[in-house]
């Protein structure tokens, strides 16, 4: 997302860009953004929304790949511009929001985290935590700059998170919960003798404690089953990726030159995985 989609050197305007990230948010498979590119020869713009060489593009890498998005996490799929196919009805929500709404220049006017996300919310299909993961992946990029820290929303996994670390949260809404461990992840770090530096020094921000939630939902299907929680099942172990990733950060956040030089790692794939070692957790 960062690298290819919101930091790539080709051509196209800030409008295209927003286009693409909510786009590669949407199906968060890489092979079918790679199928779209070689289709087109480049990455896709508003013009390929409106002549339909994107639903082109999205035919062919279905045709190659077997299917378009990831199974990391379950989108909405109400058929709610009438295709009758997930992904037709995304495309016509892309035409909905960029070319009938002009989304893009209204998303460039935005002046807090906030409004991007309410701008999002009010579409179909755009359901809280992908208005939400959707909003953080726009503010990535150089288009716009608000805090991590100013809004935050509990996915349906940081909920079940949460819910097995608190028994009760008295006045504190999720979001609250959340925003209070950025708040006190130093102090909670020290009083618990766990050295940490952040990522380079960068310190967590809402969306990676909102992650961290979640991920303790899913280590704890495995390490605690015996606590409540609406799924118990793994959806996927652990396998990892034969193709390497180089670590690559959003320039402004200022840390791509702490990265230790040759800092390359296999990707987990699914995204959506529980590490074997859940049970040493």
């Amino acid at each position: 997302m960062i690298r290819d989609v919101c930091y790539h050197d080709e051509d196209c305007t800030p409008e295209d860009r927003l286009f693409q990230i909510l786009a590669f948010r949407t199906f968060s498979k890489i092979e079918t953004w790679r199928s779209v590119r070689t289709f087109l020869g480049r990455y896709p713009t508003l013009d390929d929304l409106g002549d339909g060489s994107f639903t082109e593009a999205l035919e062919r890498a279905k045709q190659e790949n077997g299917g378009l998005y990831t199974g990391a996490f379950i989108l909405c799929a109400t058929d709610a511009y009438g295709q009758g196919l997930k992904h037709l009805n995304h495309v016509e929500l892309f035409r909905h929001m960029f070319l009938s709404d002009a989304l893009g220049e209204r998303l460039l006017e935005a002046t807090s985290l906030r409004q991007v996300y309410d701008l999002l919310h009010g579409y179909p299909l755009m359901g809280d935590f992908m208005s939400y993961q959707t909003t953080i992946d726009l503010n990535y990029s150089d288009l716009l700059a608000f805090s991590e820290n100013e809004f935050t929303q509990a996915g349906p996994g940081a909920l079940r998170g949460i819910k097995k670390c608190f028994e009760d949260l008295g006045d504190y809404r999720p979001a609250d919960i959340i925003l209070w461990m950025v708040d006190n992840q130093e102090k909670e770090m020290e009083r618990l003798g766990l050295p940490f530096n952040g990522l380079w020094g960068r310190p967590l921000h809402a969306i990676d404690c909102q992650g961290l939630f979640c991920e303790t939902d899913k280590y704890c299907r495995e390490a605690a089953p015996e606590l409540t929680s609406a799924r118990k099942r793994i959806k996927a172990r652990f396998t990892q990726s034969a193709e390497p990733m180089a670590l690559f950060f959003p320039p402004k956040w200022g840390i791509n030159d702490k990265v230790p030089s040759g800092n390359v790692f296999s990707a987990p794939s699914p995204v959506d995985a529980v590490v074997e070692q859940a049970s040493l957790f």
